[in-house]
């Protein structure tokens, strides 16, 4: 690198005497060059301040609009978080509606919302559903973001929105052609809360929101906040705008005439650069009737799609007059100096600015990512030629620094990833470890129990049977005034060696192990509807299949079809009065892998209730069967839960329910 070592003395003279022949001289040579660079070099950094300028103002802009809508979010969470709704909710359904509507009315003038309801979980699941920030409410997270609604949606909340939002689309000169007349969607920031009860449970979702079409309040407020008075020189005027799409729906930017330019367009190079590309515009625009130093931003609805913009800016010509002003003023001075200066003083001016000049461009190429430029040797030998040698050495010393500190930041980063990462591992494994301990002895107390409660009613069990046997060998015809009570006790008995059978099934899983092999699901649900036909055939129930699956998945034949059997004798007899049975074998994928394959049985009957769902698969409880063990589901969910699968179920009171056997194509390792 140039300009570095250690320098001798050299020979000086002096600046002082330099400036003195600066003054006294002609300078009809330098001051071209000195008008020309100062002339592109202001233009460029006035360009570069007023740029700038407009992203400064812009910022303040989004950030006057985030801070509206989070005092949107706020007020809506603090309502669905208040004890007056909870106090309301908890009336009776009769007079529950009403007491909402009422404290929603009052709330959205207090709040100063433009609409605000409240969604059911229960009832309003599907409009629930529609909108991703009333579903993450209902996930039990508030949500304020920025959203369009159609010209119904607005009418359902309220007929005035959809008025005030209609807006009649004007002719732009260098706008996107557009076949429309008129922009009859809304521009909303819209929050919702989830409403809990006083126990915790999610009762619904409140949301609410503010219209921004022709919120006038709204843009004169940005504006104000943004360009207060005096904010901007030279008697510049800003304005602010909210577009949907590329029409103005709010703005301050003024027609001819003087009315607001609500309904003109944003012309074709902003929307592409904003609205197709999603990209921040900062650089002249023109807008409606004159240039502006303008900025947009692209406006996000919940969705994740561009919707909208935010736009601030400034009038360019009190700047581009200003600037034609000063190059007058300059080129007048230059005309003075020219007839003054003479041709000798050029030359030692450039000896004197070079080093200047060397070291501006060197600070200049830095700037644009060029670390390595230095100023250089230098011919002067006076006070700037040791500066722009110590500017350079100076230059060296930063650079090694800041390799050196990042060298270090980069060591330091690595290390505090290497020890975050196996700190993590280290609290997943202590987590399995524990959560596998936990598991494995609460299963080995459930099973030695319930191994010796099976053993003590067996011996019971069998003296009755033995008695019995004996009873009936004795009396023989005596015994038929009683033989319904004897055969009561025969099926009782029966029952029980079944229920102390399927307990000893859960408690010694490995003495009832079977055979693994292939099993086709379509096969085995054939096998299974001929084993229960006989049931089918007691009432008007038809049988609809759906065996799309072709996987065979390994495990043990018989307690699969026990399973399959099960199933479908509960959905049978949940349908006393006829109804629909339907069977399905579909693929089991995740991330576009095949896992297995899934088996369905499903009904038509009266369904589960939320009580009935959460208890149904514990042990000896059944569901509206006062004959059944209540062990069936259990035990099945220990022979699928044992092959690495699962078993679910979607019910619904009045809308039957579904059942669901998970299971993979191999056993997952014990």
């Amino acid at each position: 690198m140039s300009g570095l070592g250690r320098l001798e003395a050299p020979r000086r003279r002096s600046i002082r005497v330099r400036l003195l022949l600066l003054a006294l001289l002609p300078l009809g040579i330098v001051l071209p060059v000195l008008l020309a660079v100062l002339t592109t070099w202001g233009d460029d950094y006035l360009d570069r301040l007023l740029i700038a300028k407009v992203r400064a103002d812009l910022a303040v802009a989004h950030g006057y609009y985030e801070r509206v809508a989070a005092g949107v979010g706020r007020a809506v969470e603090g309502l669905a978080g208040s004890t007056r709704l909870e106090a309301v909710l908890a009336r009776p359904a009769v007079a529950r509606d009403g007491a909402v509507g009422e404290l929603l009315a009052g709330a959205r003038q207090g709040m100063k919302l433009d609409f605000l309801y409240f969604l059911d979980v229960d009832r309003d699941s599907a409009a629930i559903a529609d909108w991703p920030v009333l579903s993450q409410a209902a996930a039990g997270q508030a949500l304020t973001v920025s959203d369009v609604m159609s010209a119904e949606q607005l009418r359902l909340l309220d007929p005035r929105l959809a008025d005030q939002a209609r807006t009649n689309i004007l002719t732009t000169a260098n706008a996107t052609p557009d076949e429309r007349a008129n922009e009859e969607r809304g521009l909303v920031i819209h929050a919702a809360a989830p409403v809990r009860d006083a126990a915790g449970r999610l009762r619904g979702v409140l949301a609410g929101g503010v219209l921004l079409n022709k919120n006038l309040e709204f843009i004169d407020r940005l504006n104000e906040i943004v360009y207060p008075a005096g904010a901007l020189l030279l008697g510049s005027q800003g304005t602010a705008t909210l577009f949907l799409g590329d029409v103005r729906v709010a703005t301050n930017v003024r027609l001819f005439e003087g009315g607001r330019a609500i309904g003109t367009r944003v012309s074709a190079a902003v929307h592409r650069t904003v609205l197709d590309a999603g990209l921040t515009w900062l650089d002249r625009a023109f807008v409606v009737t004159d240039w502006y130093v303008s900025g947009y931003e692209p406006l996000l609805d919940s969705h994740g799609q561009r919707v909208g913009m935010l736009y601030v800016g400034f009038l360019d010509e009190p700047f581009a007059a200003a600037r034609r002003a000063a190059l007058a003023l300059i080129v007048g001075l230059f005309v003075l100096a020219m007839a003054v200066a003479g041709v000798f003083a050029f030359f030692w001016a450039r000896r004197v600015f070079r080093p200047i000049e060397r070291m501006h461009a060197t600070m200049h190429a830095i700037e644009h990512d060029e670390p390595d430029a230095r100023v250089g040797a230098v011919t002067s030998r006076d006070e700037l030629g040791d500066l722009a040698v110590h500017f350079d050495r100076l230059l060296d010393r930063l650079q090694a620094q800041a390799a050196s500190l990042k060298r270090w930041g980069e060591a330091l980063d690595a290390e505090v990833t290497k020890r975050t990462a196996e700190l993590e591992q280290a609290v997943a494994d202590l987590k399995a470890a524990q959560s596998q301990l936990v598991m494995n002895e609460k299963l080995a107390a459930i099973g030695q129990l319930t191994a010796g409660v099976a053993h003590e009613i067996n011996n019971p069990v069998a003296v009755i049977q033995g008695n019995l046997d004996v009873l009936r060998d004795i009396l023989g015809p005596v015994a038929k005034p009683v033989e319904p009570e004897v055969r009561l006790i025969q099926e009782q008995v029966h029952r029980i060696r079944l229920i102390v059978a399927k307990l000893l099934q859960f408690a010694r899983p490995q003495d009832y192990v079977g055979y693994l092999e292939p099993v086709a699901p379509a096969a085995l649900i054939q096998d299974s509807l001929v084993l229960v036909c006989h049931l089918l055939k007691r009432g008007t129930i038809a049988v609809d299949q759906h065996l799309d699956s072709v996987r065979n998945v390994l495990c043990n034949r018989n307690e699969l079809q026990q399973v399959l059997i099960n199933l479908m004798v509960n959905a049978i007899q949940a349908m006393p009065d006829g109804g629909v049975l339907t069977l399905a074998a579909e693929d089991w994928d995740e991330s576009d892998m095949p896992v297995g394959l899934r088996l369905v049985v499903a009904d038509t009957g009266p369904g589960l209730t939320p009580a009935e769902r959460e208890r149904l698969f514990k042990p000896f409880y059944t569901a509206r069967k006062p004959d059944g063990t209540g062990l069936g589901l259990w035990v099945s969910q220990s022979l699928v839960e044992r092959y690495g699968g699962r078993i679910t179920v979607d019910s619904e009171a009045g809308k039957g329910s579904r059942f669901s056997v998970w299971l993979r194509f191999e056993p997952l390792p014990a």
